[in-house]
């Protein structure tokens, strides 16, 4: 097995195998298994542009593109557009006198209690913004018709401007498309089809305009972008010898293909988090753990999930920058700023504060010596002794006298020793992922002591048992290759579409056979979709939704349905429990009104069998040495035993103080905690919190 991309097994050639890679905004990560399980992983530096690391991490892992039978790829090109809005000229068309939507949105602030703060500007200026005269009304009825020779003078005006796309937004058109459709023949017709052309009606039908435009805008301005990448990306693995499609992940926990992607560009955003929070919900279940809390920590970020019975939260409304929404189906994650880079600062009032700031992989912490000078979460953990002088198998070594230095920035002002200062460094960043995690558990509902907490990322097993104490959780797992178990996401997933249509009914008066009639008509849109990305029949399943919420209210919440659609009293009865699960709150009296329907069309997709290893009951782990270290509650440095990971059998058990090396991570077991190598070689902790 090989981390440094150098040395990747060259078994792997004349065997089909399937290869999976998550570029990130740092590292690429590669993850390949052969038909014998064998796996094979690798990490290059990410590229400007990221087919350029894909192809270096292919050549790293030592991949033959002829052997691939699977390729599966999370990337961040989506995101990264957003976040530096590094767009192609763009435009959109809606109906006159609903120009500035996208300003008003629904009328909130990020700040509440700041009111001369301003929010991010919307992603199409107010000027690349035209109107058209034409009216839907609430049923679909044609009010006013389109004028088509306003359509054809706005056409003109986007040609003079070169846009590489449009989005087209009407009011109402979730229940009438008609002007939509007539306004993109116009625009195809005088742009010609390198302009893509995006309509409300297909991307988002739904009736609030704002989520409907913003979504609709954002899908519209990644066009450009998305379409170029999944055409190269397809040729140049195509040209190397790859033959099946590229499956690209997507935000809601499927792959799609690059034609599909082109048209659902917004879908990629978030495309690599997904794929993180769907790695530890496996690592979860093979250690026999339905209920997982995923953290994923890297360098700048900690990524924060939940799976309840095996099933990840979903949101349907999620967003880059606040106030502009995207309402494609994503799995639920909390991202905030913590990871190993996080700056630990003093603020105005004297408390010492852990992140959002961070020193990144450029200049990086102290202990880099790369010109980073302020203390962080690495500094803190190199001075306690938790991680030692050298990384990545020694490639990389770290200066602790550097980072002792930066340290003292905090340490003086607050009159500790170097030693208590980095332990409150580590103790403020474990509480500020502990708020997250209670964000996403105790405030929805869910009890973290029956969860267990899977960690991984670069500094996810570093921090791992000290926030599971902290929220007693009882369990800690850290995955075989905690650095590349993003990459490994990308592989456990299916094809994936989620099609919806607006359904306003009072639940206990809608009729069944309506319902019934919806969701198959639905569920024909479904398979037109999973059979353009050429998924077989048989491989085909789909799953339905009701979106219900109380009469009287915007908010909805999804219900799973089995089956045909007889009754909807047992479908209300999950509503009223899932509704207290969220809000704490439910009101069995009172009337609920369907919103919206939606199937979930997946196209089953061969998933990998990772082998297991045969369980030593007597095995032994041999220390490659010890150091003192430094841990919470303890008054002095304590002799701890140091493991590399790559020299544990599984069945053996490590009592802690422990520290457990590999090439991309580091796992701390503390005093009172004690490790499990199980069977399928992931590191079981249990963290003792009583």
């Amino acid at each position: 097995m090989s981390m440094d991309g150098t040395g990747a097994d060259s078994a792997l050639h004349g065997t089909r195998i399937r290869a999976a890679i998550d570029v990130g905004g740092t590292f690429t990560d590669i993850f390949v298994l052969d038909a014998n399980g064998n796996q094979t992983v690798a990490k290059v530096a990410s590229t400007k542009n990221p087919i350029d690391a894909i192809m270096n991490g292919a050549e790293a892992a030592n991949i033959n593109w002829k052997d691939v039978e699977l390729f599966t790829h999370g990337t961040t090109i989506a995101t990264n557009a957003l976040i530096t809005r590094n767009f192609k000229p763009a435009a959109m068309v809606t109906t006159r006198g609903f120009r500035d939507v996208l300003e008003i949105g629904r009328g909130t602030r990020e700040d509440p209690w700041d009111a001369y703060k301003e929010g991010t500007p919307p992603y199409i200026r107010r000027r690349d913004r035209l109107v058209v005269s034409e009216r839907i009304n609430y049923r679909g009825e044609i009010v006013e018709p389109m004028d088509e020779n306003e359509a054809r003078e706005v056409a003109r005006i986007l040609r003079k401007r070169n846009v590489t796309a449009v989005a087209i937004c009407f009011i109402n058109a979730y229940i009438n498309g008609e002007h939509e459709m007539r306004m993109a023949e116009i625009l195809a017709e005088e742009l010609g089809e390198d302009v893509a052309i995006t309509t409300s009606h297909e991307t988002h039908p739904e009736i609030f305009e704002d989520d409907r435009f913003s979504t609709t805008v954002a899908n519209t301005i990644l066009a450009p972008i998305i379409r170029p990448y999944a055409r190269d990306l397809d040729q140049r693995t195509t040209a190397s010898g790859y033959e099946a499609d590229v499956l690209l992940l997507h935000s809601g926990g499927g792959v799609m293909t690059p034609a599909t992607a082109e048209k659902y560009a917004a879908r990629l955003a978030a495309s690599g988090i997904a794929a993180g929070a769907i790695a530890s919900k496996y690592f979860a279940s093979l250690c026999g753990h339905s209920n997982a809390i995923g953290l994923d920590m890297g360098g700048t970020s900690a990524d924060i999930s939940l799976a309840e019975n095996g099933s990840l939260r979903m949101t349907d409304k999620w967003e880059v920058d606040w106030g502009h929404p995207i309402c494609f189906p994503s799995v639920e994650v909390l991202t905030i700023g913590a990871g190993g880079g996080s700056i630990s600062w003093i603020d105005k009032a004297g408390s010492l504060r852990n992140g959002p700031q961070s020193a990144g992989s450029v200049p990086g912490p102290a202990c880099y010596k790369a010109g980073g000078f302020d203390p962080t979460n690495t500094d803190a953990n190199i001075i306690l002794g938790r991680v030692g002088t050298e990384l990545a198998g020694g490639s990389m070594k770290l200066d602790r006298e550097a980072a002792i230095e930066a340290m003292q920035k905090v340490a003086e002002p607050l009159g500790l020793d170097i030693i208590d200062a980095a332990l409150a460094t580590l103790r403020v960043a474990n509480a500020n992922m502990a708020d997250a995690v209670r964000l996403i558990s105790i405030a929805r509902g869910h009890d973290p002591r029956d969860f267990a907490l899977v960690a991984f990322g670069g500094a996810g097993p570093l921090h791992g048992v000290d926030i599971a104490r902290e929220l007693n959780v009882p369990m800690v797992i850290v995955p075989p290759n905690p650095g590349v178990t993003s990459a490994v996401g990308c592989m456990l997933v299916d094809v994936q579409h989620d099609v919806t249509q607006m359904f306003l009914k009072d639940a206990a008066e809608a009729d069944p056979t309506d319902i019934e009639a919806t969701f198959r008509k639905i569920e024909a849109e479904g398979r037109e979709r999973l059979e353009r990305d050429g998924v077989a029949e048989e491989d085909m399943t789909f799953q339905r939704f009701v979106d219900m919420r109380y009469r009287g209210q915007w908010r909805s919440l999804a219900v799973p349905v089995p089956g045909e659609i007889k009754s909807m009293k047992d479908a209300v009865s999950i509503f009223h429990d899932e509704y207290e699960k969220a809000h704490n709150f439910r009101r069995e009296d009172f009337p609920v009104e369907i919103y919206r329907l939606t199937v979930r069309a997946i196209g089953v997709t061969p998933k990998p069998t990772f082998p297991k290893v045969e369980i030593d009951r007597n095995a032994q782990a041999t220390p490659k040495g010890s150091r003192e270290v430094w841990f919470h509650g303890q008054t002095k440095a304590v002799p701890t035993n140091l493991y590399d990971r790559d020299d544990l059998p599984a069945g053996v058990t490590i009592n802690g103080p422990a520290i457990i090396d590999q090439l991309d991570s580091t796992t701390v077991i503390p005093p009172d905690a004690t490790a499990y190598i199980d069977e399928w070689l992931n590191i079981q902790i249990n963290v003792n919190t009583a």
